[in-house]
């Protein structure tokens, strides 16, 4: 008997048998359905949490001050002037390595508060920054300019606002806003800023919020140096972020980096550099998602091996009652080889089945997953094919036994069977 002529006797099987067969391949549907989702939801949220990241420069490197071992009675805070990173320290990075650097973003923050006239608002954070830190940090402008080296250089009060703290106070006229002052209220202080230009404020994994697109806090952008005289700060920075070029390894780069830099920390007793790539963030967050996705997996796949010992027990009941059948079949010529492989062929033929409305499934549910983080993933030809795999290996595996029992079966005993 040829494979075919098996798999259509398997099928005639499970159709003269239609609940025992669902009931059969409910363990295998809910294992695949489980396997696949889980796979599918975590290759989502890898995506997401990587684009989101990525969107912050996949290039970049966070260059920051870090205690030294044996400095173990101080935080990170307590440091003095002489502890900072200094303009001349960076000014020599960027010499030294000019044809890698494509930008260095340095930050400084002025306090948090609210931007007010007459009954309108908006929510802000006042951040001093340099000229590159809109393009290293992949901000887009919408209206107006970037600062100039004389607003950092004189510490003007000038600005760069959101499209959001627009909306709310020049009623999404970006034009409009263009040259008009905005007030700011921090605390017991109050802060005048010129508006010179405006970006495109968008929703990050830095600053996500469940407040209302009117409340939502976004940055109010001014230069490093105002920012620093209004937080009244030391020049020096704590921490700051290079984005190398296209075709520079910043792996490799952010150790250069290091090392260039803790030169300057060799006689410094409390504080070294310390460098993180973001791509090396990146791969190390994707090898423990990737990790916990498998061992989630590996956890719903025990359903799987539930669903295989029920396979392998209904099989063992159609042994027993196929008993006489088995005997009239080895009566008329049939080989222990044949009858093995007729009931191997059935449960295979069962598993597959239960494993593909399982795929079915669990890619409708992942789907509906990820979509929650606007995602929207489907299965991977990988968890298919580990899908697929895994019903053909369990109806194997789990359909030998009664299969075997079924083989060796005396046809005399098999014939005389009630």
């Amino acid at each position: 008997m040829n494979i075919t002529e098996n798999i259509r006797m398997a099928w005639e099987g499970l159709k003269a048998n239609k609940m025992r067969a669902l009931l059969t391949m409910l363990g295998i549907i809910i294992g695949i359905a489980s396997v696949i989702g889980i796979l599918t939801i975590g290759s989502g949220l890898s995506s997401s949490v990587t684009g989101a990241m990525g969107s912050l420069g996949v290039s970049n490197i966070t260059v920051s001050l870090q205690r030294k071992s044996s400095d173990t009675g101080r935080r990170l805070g307590n440091f003095t002037e002489e502890d900072l990173i200094t303009n001349e320290m960076i000014e020599a990075l960027q010499a030294r390595y000019a044809d890698a650097i494509a930008g260095i973003s340095l930050s400084q923050s002025a306090g948090g508060g609210q931007a007010k006239e007459g009954h309108k608002y908006a929510n802000v954070n006042v951040t001093g920054i340099n000229a590159e830190y809109l393009d290293v940090n992949g901000i887009t402008m919408l209206r107006g300019r970037n600062f100039l080296a004389r607003d950092i250089e004189r510490s003007r009060n000038v600005a760069i606002v959101s499209d959001r703290l627009v909306n709310n106070m020049f009623g999404g006229d970006m034009t409009k806003a263009l040259g008009q002052e905005v007030v700011i209220y921090i605390g017991k202080e109050i802060l005048v800023f010129n508006i010179i230009g405006v970006y495109q404020f968008e929703m990050s994994i830095y600053n996500m919020s469940s407040a209302s697109e009117r409340d939502t806090t976004t940055s109010v952008f001014v230069p490093v140096t105002t920012a620093k005289k209004i937080a009244g700060s030391f020049e020096g920075y704590t921490s700051f972020t290079v984005s190398a070029k296209n075709a520079v390894d910043s792996i490799a780069f952010a150790d250069q980096i290091q090392v260039f830099l803790n030169r300057y920390y060799t006689h410094n007793e409390n504080f070294t550099v310390q460098t993180m790539s973001m791509e090396s963030m990146l791969d190390s967050l994707n090898t423990m998602l990737s990790t916990v996705s498998i061992g989630l997996s590996v956890i719903a796949g025990i359903s799987l091996l539930v669903g295989g010992i029920g396979v392998m027990n209904i099989m063992l009941v159609s042994v027993t009652e196929r008993t006489r059948e088995i005997g009239t079949r080895k009566a008329l010529g049939a080989t222990n080889g044949n009858i093995r492989v007729q009931f191997v062929v059935e449960s295979m033929i069962v598993c597959l089945i239960g494993g593909f409305i399982g795929m079915i499934l669990g890619g409708i549910l992942g789907y509906a997953g990820t979509a929650l983080i606007d995602t929207g993933t489907l299965p991977t030809l990988g968890s298919i094919t580990i899908a697929v795999g895994f019903s053909l290996g369990i109806g194997l595996f789990f359909g030998y036994y009664p299969a075997n029992k079924a083989a060796k079966l005396d046809p005399i005993e098999a014939l005389r069977y009630e």
